[in-house]
């Protein structure tokens, strides 16, 4: 076996496929739904298709989290090519899939008895459990146990910051999270809001009136938390909104001494709720 423990996570997590194929992730994707049609996240849908579907959907589509077979599979396979596996979900206050990830880990112990196997919930989101995920395979990679490999996701868990900015609260209200009044205010005093997700929940930091004004709060806010003379892992998450990533990335790559930076694509999971136009970074400082 390459590895002492391979790396399951949901497909939330916004990793890279580059990144997934070269770290040998399993991922564990949810269901979007269109009407009658059902599409697996990452799998019979990429982000682009999902976009272009969501602005023209009359009513918004739904999401279901994966039941315990799928995590069941997903173990399967990860014991193939390692001795135990780490399952990193996102948290249960966002989704059931935490609570399917442990039912799939019982029912392992009938089919995997020699399998060692750990979920963790994540406390972050999005592209920063991405970057909790590919640091715990990188350890893996590395020839780490499972205890070394939990101790460090659970060091850099903590570490993780994550800001996003929102480019319309239309489909916060469409799927009914905002009353209509508040999406209309927003609407006339055009605001976008920027929101944290930390221990499992999400957070407004404050609002702002333009994009460009938003990206330049994001950076302030880096700013203030990245540790100088520690190593920067970043990640720049977007829906549909790659130029503004792509601006974003850069003056993240200008202004700090990043060790690690990325851009990938907002999970259509998540999409679903906040619409196309979300750009957000992801980072933590340290090894």
């Amino acid at each position: 076996m390459a590895n002492k423990v391979a790396i399951v996570t949901d497909t939330t997590a916004c990793v890279p496929r580059g990144q997934v194929e070269e770290y040998g992730i399993e991922l564990v994707p949810l269901d979007i739904i269109f009407g009658d049609k059902v599409y697996r996240d990452g799998v019979d849908i990429t982000p682009g298709e999902f976009y272009t579907l969501l602005k023209k959907a009359k009513k918004p589509p739904t999401t279901s989290g994966a039941l315990p077979a799928p995590f069941l599979n997903a173990y399967t396979k990860a014991s193939q090519r390692a001795s135990s596996i780490l399952c990193i979900t996102i948290s249960a206050k966002f989704s059931g899939m935490f609570n399917s990830a442990r039912i799939a880990m019982k029912m392992a112990k009938e089919t995997l008895p020699n399998v060692a196997i750990e979920v963790i919930e994540c406390t972050t989101a999005a592209v920063g459990q991405g970057l909790v995920a590919l640091k715990a395979a990188k350890e893996a990679a590395a020839g780490k146990s499972l205890t070394e490999v939990v101790d460090t996701v659970k060091s850099v868990m903590h570490r993780v910051n994550l800001f996003a900015t929102l480019d319309t609260l239309y489909y916060l209200v469409k799927g009914g999270r905002v009353p209509k009044a508040a999406a209309l205010a927003s609407s006339l005093l055009k605001i976008k809001p920027i929101f944290t997700v930390r221990n499992g929940e999400a957070r407004p930091v404050t609002n702002v009136r333009t994009n460009p004004g938003a990206i330049k709060h994001l950076l302030k806010i880096m700013e203030q938390k990245v540790i100088e003379g520690r190593p920067l892992h970043a990640a720049v998450m977007h829906a549909d909104a790659l130029d503004r990533a792509t601006d974003l990335r850069d003056q993240i790559s200008s202004q700090f001494d990043c060790a690690e930076l990325f851009i990938t694509e907002f999970t259509p999971v998540m999409g679903v709720h906040s619409g196309p136009g979300v750009v957000g970074v992801a980072f933590y400082s340290g090894d």
